[in-house]
């Protein structure tokens, strides 16, 4: 199973709005006969493609399956059905389908006569999945925010400059990290500063090679993105949030463009609503590389899943701090984080944590 958690993880940035998943198929003597994953949406699902690789050895044989098996028929069969088929003995999954859709596998298997049996390193395999899952289950793209800072906080200089805060290995991670989600979101700040191009570079691959996120600049008031902009340059999809009110003639032909309703405030684009736009366009996944007010806007909105930090050693003293006004007065409404991962990357330290279940605060729908 672990093998197959590693496989499905290849999938990563290539099969939206379908999970990541990988398979592993055993002879009837406990022999590898064949791996498959995932590959991209509308490809043959990780079963059939480790069945395909291991033939008529998968009779009477085992599979290891990070998801469990589907029983429905989209733009490919149900995966349940062809591991039957197959003459598969035993089916090992490690996390439940939560679609609605698709669920039932397991059952279907079972009737047929063969051995199933979920939960096998099922946190391990949740995890290399998290965004699918918690799109399933929110209605909403799973949004990780990504920001770089030195040790004190800061994510520029009293006088704005930044360039380069963190390293070059940190950098490197941070397009690894673009050319893993569906798309890639700033605000007007960050747009009118720094005219982010937001594309995805990975050392070893090439253009082709590398997954495009979409590229969502919120310019609420239409005023930032300008013909020119490096948003704009076509190497990757852009699409610009804007207010339902806003003015947008000279924005035809650049780029689509969504209209929204504003904030409770006003200065904003209200985040739920943006995010079911998204949703609506299959993005399960949004790396958020917004300044500090649009990170707050987020945390706000309750709309944060997971916070990836690169601290840098490096003191400033003065200058922007990575988060903004977030809505927490106190102490004891501070969003308590557990950290799941820290590595260093060159001088860096890059820190993974999530929102600790105890503190999460309920959706809320008004922000």
């Amino acid at each position: 199973m672990r093998r197959a958690i590693q496989l499905a993880a290849r999938g990563l940035g290539h099969t939206s709005p379908n999970p990541v998943v990988g398979c592993v198929v055993l002879d009837a003597a406990g022999n590898v006969a064949g791996e498959g994953w995932h590959q991209r949406a509308g490809g043959p699902h990780a079963e059939v493609d480790a069945l395909r690789e291991a033939g008529e050895r998968a009779r009477g044989g085992t599979a290891f399956v990070t998801l469990e098996p589907c029983n429905h028929t989209g733009r490919t069969g149900p995966c349940a059905q062809a591991l039957i088929e197959a003459g598969v003995a035993r089916v090992y999954y490690a996390v439940p389908d939560p679609n609605p859709a698709a669920t039932g596998g397991s059952t279907t298997l079972a009737a047929a006569g063969v051995e199933v049996e979920g939960g096998l390193l099922a946190d391990e395999a949740a995890a290399g999945n998290e965004a699918w899952l918690t799109a399933v289950l929110r209605r909403r793209p799973f949004v990780l925010w990504k920001y770089a800072a030195t040790l004190d906080g800061r994510i520029a200089a009293a006088d704005g400059t930044s360039r380069w805060i963190t390293s070059a290995e940190s950098r490197a991670d941070v397009h690894r990290l673009r050319a893993q989600a569906d798309a890639v979101i700033v605000g007007s700040g960050t747009a009118r500063a720094d005219d982010p191009h937001l594309g995805a570079r990975v050392a070893g691959l090439t253009d082709t090679e590398v997954s495009q996120p979409l590229r969502v600049v919120i310019d609420t008031g239409a005023a930032v993105v300008k013909p020119g902009a490096r948003v704009l340059d076509g190497t990757a999809p852009t699409l610009i949030a804007v207010a339902e009110d806003a003015d947008t003639g000279h924005l035809d032909g650049l780029a689509p463009i969504v209209r929204l309703p504003r904030s409770a405030g006003g200065t904003g684009v209200h985040l739920p609503a943006l995010l079911a736009a998204l949703y609506e366009r299959d993005v399960r996944s949004v790396l958020l590389e917004g300044g500090p007010t649009l990170a707050g806007a987020f945390l706000a909105a309750h709309a944060v899943d997971k916070v990836v930090g690169y601290l840098a050693p490096v003191l400033l003293g003065a200058g922007p701090a990575a988060l903004g006004d977030a809505g927490i007065a106190t102490i004891d409404q501070a969003l308590r984080l557990e950290v799941t991962d820290t590595v260093r990357l060159g001088p860096d330290l890059r820190i993974t944590a999530t929102p600790a279940r105890h503190t999460l605060p309920p959706l809320n729908e008004e922000n």
